[in-house]
């Protein structure tokens, strides 16, 4: 412990142990066979403390969501650099997105919001609503670079983050949310990202130059034989004029 990290207050770090204990115990248990006594005893703290820290399951519920997802972000949010290339900005951003996706905690948790959905939906509704007014991040990243001309000016920002977030769960998130996949590996996490934004820019970014997807690579000899061939082909005459009479 260093001078520049003071200790954390007693409060801050019985806060801590609820948090920590909820996540085990949500885990392993899910919503309904969760209790604040459950809690309370996990953490080694009283009831009353507890809730001195979370009114209700349903607030500490969020919390550990929302925690989650801050834990994931880097510190420096990244944003929109008119000099670097798109395709290396927007990678950098799902990154952030994909180390929360990797992590196992936040997976069994969102297993155990998506059981509770089908009892409680309003409940759902209000921590998916949450977690998505988090996520402004890409949405704000994608107005800047559409208002400077290198993404298309008829593009739907908010659809087109959904899709390109959908993208990436489609395979770091809903294979181990409902079919129990393993998290993807290092060299899958990668090629799923790069194919996701090459896939995005390809069909969003602007019509320049740096935009252009790269040109099919011809078949060794191929350009050559097909001008060679085009050479050598003789120009067919014109056709000759019958005589005058």
């Amino acid at each position: 412990m260093t001078a520049s990290q003071p200790t954390p207050r007693l409060t801050d770090r019985k806060r801590d142990a609820i948090v920590q204990a909820a996540i085990g115990e949500f885990r392993e248990h899910g919503f309904n066979g969760t209790s604040m006594d459950r809690v309370a005893a996990a953490a080694d703290v009283s009831k009353r403390t507890v809730y001195n820290h979370f009114p209700s399951k349903e607030e500490l519920f969020e919390a550990i969501l929302l925690l989650m997802w801050e834990r994931s972000q880097s510190p420096d949010e990244l944003a929109y650099t008119p000099t670097r290339p798109l395709r290396d900005q927007l990678l950098e951003l799902l990154a952030q997105k994909m180390r929360l996706l990797n992590d196992a905690s936040f997976i069994d948790l969102s297993r155990v919001a998506m059981a509770d959905m089908m009892h409680s939906p309003e409940r759902a509704r209000g921590i998916t609503a949450k977690l998505s007014a988090k996520e402004e991040g890409l949405p704000r990243w994608l107005r800047a670079a559409q208002q400077d001309g290198r993404l298309r000016a008829t593009m739907d920002v908010p659809y087109a983050a959904q899709q390109l977030q959908g993208m990436v769960k489609a395979f770091a998130f809903w294979p181990q949310l409902a079919m129990g996949q393993p998290p993807l590996s290092a060299a899958q996490q990668q090629q799923v990202l790069g194919d996701a934004v090459d896939m995005f820019l390809g069909f969003y970014a602007a019509p320049t130059q740096e935009a252009q997807p790269p040109a099919k690579k011809a078949k060794a000899g191929s350009t050559g034989k097909v001008a060679a061939t085009r050479a050598a082909t003789p120009a067919k005459p014109a056709p000759r004029r019958a005589p005058a009479r």
